[in-house]
């Protein structure tokens, strides 16, 4: 379906906030006195969504719920689908199990093990926290097996890097803020660009753009920088440094995980997932170590190198961060793991 937004773009809800949503209604239902119309959750950055129910089932000792992802003006191919959760209880903890359409972890490099339900783990700890209010409310423990499905989401996750990854049997539960911010190239860049503006309008002398939330925190932390110092880059690397050569800070540092920043250490300006790609046979001839040609992700690759990885993509995504904004801007990069540590710096 083709969605044409007209006007501001709408945001929505990832597959791991509303799978967040559905374990809440389905505990409702388990512990509570049934399932509500509506359930409202609050996500990690302070947004309260409320999710209408589209699907419930109970039995003697479970209950599950289902929402239906609003993906809002994004084009994802997870716009429509039904999230499933059930709730029964568990032999210890917080458990979760891959129902129908959710895949199953079967190589490493990612952040979940293989043989693990492909939920990620912000969402995981969405649902459990979501788990350890409700048992409070309840008075129960908070002893419970989920299982999420998805129906129909091992044809979706045909559309997806799933396969490539080794992520069998269906879709991923994904998300670290449970909000889907509206992918348009242009919009997007257009917002970079305005950022730039007001930087320079502030009189600023350092800017700083990142691929996402945790490294622009690392980044901001280390240097220090205001809020609207901050450009929220995200994939568009090439969208803000062309703009920036011909509008010029004295000084930027780019930011972001190691996947992506591999990639603009091999030349790539657009890093997103589904227009660029590490090419670990290249990787492995550039570093001198063979084992990087069989690394199924650059998680897998920083596992396998170590230090020298991180070093070297530093190095060589500086160079390609001087030669696109030019020679009259100061440059520094800065990898950080997923934590938010920092692996490797390089630059002024």
């Amino acid at each position: 379906m083709s969605r044409k937004p007209q006007g501001d773009l709408r945001r929505g809800w990832t597959t791991g906030a509303c799978a967040t949503a559905a374990v809440k209604a389905a505990l409702d239902a388990l512990w509570g006195e049934g399932f509500p119309s509506r359930v409202g959750i609050v996500l990690p950055k302070g947004e309260t969504p409320v999710f209408p129910l589209a699907h419930q089932m109970a039995g003697p000792d479970w209950a599950e719920a289902g929402i239906t992802k609003d993906a809002g003006d994004d084009p994802d191919v997870t716009h429509g689908a039904l999230i499933i959760a059930r709730v029964e209880a568990s032999l210890g903890g917080v458990q979760f199990r891959a129902g129908d359409g959710v895949g199953q972890v079967t190589k490493p490099g990612l952040p979940i093990a293989a043989g693990e339900p492909a939920i990620n783990p912000a969402p995981r700890q969405m649902m459990e926290d979501v788990v350890e209010a409700q048992a409070a409310r309840y008075g129960h423990k908070s002893d419970v097996r989920i299982t999420i499905s998805v129906p129909g989401g091992q044809a979706l996750a045909l559309k997806t890097w799933n396969p490539r990854l080794g992520i069998e049997g269906g879709i991923s539960i994904l998300g670290t803020t449970g909000v889907v911010r509206p992918f348009s190239c242009a919009a997007w860049i257009a917002s970079i660009h305005r950022g730039i503006d007001v930087a320079r309008a502030g009189g600023l002398i350092h800017v700083a753009g990142c691929t996402g939330a945790t490294s622009e925190t690392a980044v901001q932390a280390l240097h220090g920088l205001p809020d609207h110092a901050m450009l929220d880059m995200g994939d568009f690397f090439g969208g803000m440094v062309k703009y920036l050569r011909r509008n010029p800070v004295p000084r930027l540092t780019v930011g972001g995980g190691i996947a992506k920043l591999t990639k603009l250490a091999q030349g790539a300006v657009d890093l997103h997932s589904a227009r660029s790609q590490v090419d670990f046979g290249r990787l492995a001839r550039d570093l001198g170590d063979d084992r990087l040609k069989q690394a199924n992700t650059a998680l897998e690759a920083l596992d396998l190198a170590g230090a020298p990885l991180a070093e070297w993509v530093a190095d060589r995504a500086l160079g390609r961060v001087k030669a696109a904004a030019g020679s009259g801007i100061a440059a520094d990069v800065v990898i950080v793991d997923r934590a938010g540590m920092i692996l490797a710096r390089a630059g002024s």
